[in-house]
């Protein structure tokens, strides 16, 4: 039979403007401007300042005061000792259920922040894309050289083309009798003369800057370089004749590093070989490696610190980078437009629909505020907690998880996630993402625990110091991390260590 029943249940509803806010607060710098140029383009009622943002622009300072040289702001925090440690100033404009108090005038938001200026001076800085495309390229390294040599205008014409030939190695791939043939054709005598002349450009090419440049193979490459050393001592004098002629021998037997065999075919000994075979390891397999133009991936921090003094008076200043804050305002004579408007004629369909667009632009203003506001609040914890990092380095670093912070905070963990990922702070000790500074903790034998992430470092350590002869091994690692103090078994070393990149022992032995 049917009947009526009662249930209570309760839901999660996410309205549009707390999706949008969630949505932004995981985006990175880049995708964040591309949201705000897409959202210019949509919304009428939303503009952009041309002028660089100030850190009142999102409320971050407070505007009925100019703060004092040494005053920290609400876009900033002076963060010392975590005993002596105040809330930041920006948590003052958080309400107890966590929203953010912000007035809905028509007016534009952060309009009056003073523009940044640049004193005369300060020196201009170079977009770095810029900088990337004036890398002299190895072409013209040579060509420049080339320009010192006494030659007729044959071989001049010869080297130009043989340098033209070089790949991105710097190597020549194409032999000399294939280049003298595209050129001559079938005409037998003029390929005869070009493979001449090319044969003495080559013998110029190989004598230029780099080292090994020029050359057909990997062996011939080391070979140059090898000759190109300056031998002082006949003991040296030796170990280089040795090194050619181990380059002479297949690579695939100098590749395995089978130093008895070597010695066979040298007619040496096996400790000479090594020692040859360590020669050959600091030489550079491609010469033209440094003027291959690689594509810079620009990482622009979203919270910078800085620290302030030494010793206990030491502090630190973190603040949203400005660079990454679009300042951004409501249009006013739109707006105001639409307000006479409606006052004179009444709500109307289009009236209606302009103006959702207007609460639109408002909403995305302050979900803007309230993203870099939590990111500076996530950082500032962080600073805090990891001030032994800040202070001394990653071996310093100190177990921290999110659950920690986001209970300073009173934030849920999934916020703190979002709000670390795709974001990075720059520091006195380089630029990090927010992730990096969370990590779990290993048992020491006083009881407390240490961070892997300082375990890693001192792993790395170990091994930058180990002798290349003997190369340490997991167990050796896990043996020393004990002495230190940290248990650490073989098989947890072996992860961190392949997190590094680090190759295990009986790979990192030297050639």
């Amino acid at each position: 039979m049917p009947g009526l029943s009662l249930r209570i249940s309760q839901h999660l509803a996410l309205t549009p403007q707390l999706q949008q806010s969630i949505r932004l607060l995981q985006l990175s710098t880049l995708e964040l401007q591309q949201e705000v140029e897409q959202m210019l383009v949509d919304n009428p009622f939303l503009e952009a300042e041309t002028d660089s943002p100030g850190e009142e622009a999102y409320g971050l300072t407070r505007s009925d005061a100019e703060p004092q040289a040494d005053e920290p702001t609400q876009a900033e925090e002076w963060l010392s000792d975590p005993a002596e440690a105040t809330e930041s100033a920006s948590m003052q404009d958080w309400e107890g259920d966590g929203s953010v108090e912000m007035s809905l005038e028509d007016s534009e938001w952060g309009g009056e922040a003073p523009a940044s200026k640049t004193s005369p001076g300060d020196e201009e800085i170079a977009d770095a894309a810029e900088l990337s495309h004036q890398q002299e390229s190895l072409q013209e390294f040579l060509a420049r050289q080339a320009l010192a040599l006494r030659l007729d205008e044959e071989d001049r014409a010869a080297l130009t083309f043989l340098i033209g030939s070089l790949d991105e190695d710097g190597y020549l791939s194409e032999p000399l009798e294939e280049l003298a043939l595209s050129l001559a054709g079938e005409d037998d005598q003029a390929r005869e003369e070009l493979q001449h002349r090319f044969v003495v450009a080559l013998g110029l090419l190989q004598s230029l800057e780099p080292v090994g440049v020029g050359a057909r193979n990997l062996a011939e490459c080391l070979i140059l370089q090898l000759k190109a050393m300056a031998a002082t001592e006949t003991r040296a004098q030796a170990l280089r004749d040795l090194a050619c002629c181990l380059c002479s021998q297949p690579m695939e037997q100098l590749a395995r590093r089978d130093a008895r065999r070597l010695a066979l075919a040298c007619e040496s000994s096996e400790e000479l070989v090594r020692q040859a075979l360590a020669l050959i390891a600091r030489l550079e397999p491609k010469p033209g490696r440094r003027f291959v133009s690689v594509e810079r991936n620009i990482i622009v921090p979203d919270v910078l610190v800085q620290r302030r003094g030494n010793g206990p008076q030491t502090r630190f200043r973190v603040q949203i980078n400005p660079e990454v804050m679009p300042r951004l305002r409501v249009h006013e004579i739109y707006a105001q437009a639409l307000k006479g408007h409606k006052s004179k004629e009444g709500q109307s369909a289009a009236n209606s629909g302009l103006h959702q667009r207007l609460q639109e632009a408002r909403w995305f203003i302050k979900n803007l505020q309230q993203r870099f506001d939590t990111i500076l609040r996530v950082s500032q914890a962080i600073v805090e907690r990891q001030r032994n990092f800040f202070l001394h380095g990653e071996l310093a670093m100190r177990p921290l998880v999110l659950r920690e912070i986001a209970e300073e905070l009173s934030l849920h963990e999934s916020t703190i996630s979002r709000v670390t990922t795709a974001k990075y702070m720059s520091t006195p000790f380089g630029t990090f993402e927010l992730k990096y500074f969370f990590g779990s903790g290993l048992g020491t034998e006083a009881g407390g625990s240490a961070s892997s992430t300082a375990v890693r470092a001192l792993i790395r350590q170990f091994i930058a110091a180990e002798n290349p002869g003997k190369p340490l091994s997991d167990n050796q690692l896990s043996a020393m991390l004990k002495e230190q103090g940290i248990e650490c078994a073989r098989r947890t070393v072996a992860k961190y260590r392949e997190a590094l990149k680090i190759a295990p022992a009986n790979l990192r032995g030297s050639l």
